[in-house]
Formats: structure tokens, sequence, C-alpha cells
């Protein structure tokens, strides 16, 4: 046997050993079948024999297998110690909680989507990120990230296996200056035509919806400007350059933060919001305080 042991095929190894099949191992670990078997075979490389052998639909230890798991055991069981440990020594400080946020969403609802896991027992220290929505998932398939938040699900185009919990969803608010708004109230959203408008660009889900809204309602606003970044765009509404929409739930804070007035919503265009981890179950408290929060008020 050679010298060093790949501690990450070992972990592999004793998962398998420990469900009794890759498939299962592979549920648990959220990693794919075809990964764990590659790296079972370099462990086995390493260790110059076979570890386990298949028997019926399952497969069992060969006696280098066992002797392996014996040791495999050992070391994590301490491991899990070890974390157990640290988890419990105040000297070690608080645990850090990293998000990281598809830059296409609003600040403001960010803020509010995070800030119920600031008040959890736990102590913990808050890192934000913001980004593309793809490098975003590309870092929580590494674990450089604990969760991503965006309006949009993730799927298999995205080649990481993450999950998906949605956070709910909201109707879209357009807002104004005070004197576009008292004069677009009127006859909304009918108003809207030939209104000027803010909108997000492309890149964002909703401006899709909306899009395909002014169709199906034969509405040609005027598009005076369009934005990747929605505090910018709002910067604008409040200097009265035109129209421009938030998520409903958020109206009122947006009101009362850029000091502008609701003209009118749109109730049935939805913005979703999803809360995406590398867990199926949601079992670190920072992710289920935003998760139920996000559930009992926010989204309600």
């Amino acid at each position: 046997m050679q010298d060093v042991i790949n501690y990450k095929h070992l972990k592999y190894f004793w998962a398998v050993a420990h469900e009794g099949s890759i498939a299962k191992a592979s549920a648990k670990l959220n990693i794919t079948p075809q990964t764990i078997s590659g790296q079972l075979s370099l462990l086995e490389e390493r260790v110059g024999n076979e570890l386990l052998q298949k028997e019926g639909r399952g497969l069992r230890l060969t006696d280098t297998g066992r002797v392996v798991l014996r040791y495999a055991d050992e070391i994590f069981e301490l491991g899990n110690e070890l974390s157990d440990v640290l988890k419990g020594n105040s000297a070690v400080g608080p645990a850090e909680f990293i998000v990281g946020a598809s830059s296409v969403l609003p600040k403001t609802i960010v803020h509010k989507i995070i800030e119920p896991a600031m008040h959890i027992e736990q102590d913990i220290r808050l890192t934000s990120l913001e980004g593309p929505v793809d490098s975003m998932l590309a870092d929580l398939a590494i674990h450089k990230v604990d969760l991503v938040l965006s309006d949009v699900p993730v799927t298999g185009a995205f080649s990481v296996k993450a999950y998906n919990h949605l956070l709910g969803e909201s109707g879209i608010t357009f807002l104004a200056a005070p004197a576009h708004a008292r004069q677009y109230a009127k006859n909304f959203p009918m108003s809207l035509n030939n209104a000027p408008l803010l909108l997000p660009t492309q890149q964002h889900e909703i401006r899709k919806e909306f899009d395909f809204w002014l169709s199906d309602q034969n509405i040609h606003p005027n598009i005076v400007a369009q934005f990747d970044d929605s505090a910018l765009m709002k910067s604008f509404g409040q200097s009265g350059l035109g129209l421009f929409f938030m998520p409903s739930t958020i109206a009122k804070d947006v009101c009362d933060a850029f000091h502008v007035r609701p003209v009118g919503e749109l109730p049935h265009i939805k913005q979703k919001f999803y809360a995406i981890s590398a867990e199926r179950k949601i079992r670190h408290p920072a992710i289920a305080a935003i998760f139920n929060a996000a559930k009992a008020s926010l989204f309600k």
C-alpha cells in the first residue's frame, strides 16, 4: 500500500460501506453515483486490493475492506468529536454563515430575507456575497457558500446538485416620485401605455414576465432606461425620470427609503424567491430561520 490515502476517497468508501450501496451513499452525500464509483476505484488502486464486492443487489466488504472500515470508523468518530468540541467552545468565536445572493435581486428584499438569521441563538458571523447565480451555485457546490438566494430555481442546466426551497412569491407594485404617482395612478394599469418606465434588464426573470403581460394587454410604454442594479433604478425613479416596479412585499419599505409613492399593483405578475442549499432537508439553524420567517411573515 502506498503512503498517502486521500481523506475524501476514504469518506466515500465509509459512506458506501455503512449505507450498503453506492446509490444510497450518493443520496446521503449529495454526490453522483459515478463520482463515488470513480473515487472508490482510486482508493482501491491506492490500497492495492478490492474493498467491496458485488453481492446480489448490494455490496459486501472484502477482508481488506473490513480492516479499512475499522480504521475509517475511528477516524470519522474522532472527526465528529472534534466538530462537537469546536461547536461548544466559545473561544473559537462565531460560526461563519456565507450567503450568496443573485445580483438581480433587490437589496431591500435580500436584507429582509437574510435578517432573521442574525437573531438565532447560535452566534454567527454573516458574510453576504453577490454575483451571477451560476457563479454563486458553483461556490455552493464546493461549500464556499452555505446558501444561494435567487429568483429562479436551480435546474439540470446548472450541472450542480442542489435543492430549491421556495421562500415565497410576490406580486409587483409600480412606484414613482409623487407627481408621477398622482398622474399615473388614475386608470392604472392602462395608464402605463406611453408612460415613462424604468425597467430591469432582460436577464431578470420578472422582466420577461412583465413583457409578456404588456404584450397580452396590448400596452406600449415608453421605456426610458433599463438597469441591472435595482438600487440605481430606484434612484432614477426617485429623481422623477419614470415609474419603476418592486416586489409588493417591500413596496412600503422602498417608499419610505426613497420618498416615492405607489402607483398601482399587478398582483398576478409573480416574482418568486428561492433559497438554494446543498441539503434536501434544512438543518442549518440560520437557513431554517430564514425559511421559517419568509413563510410566516415576509411572503405570508
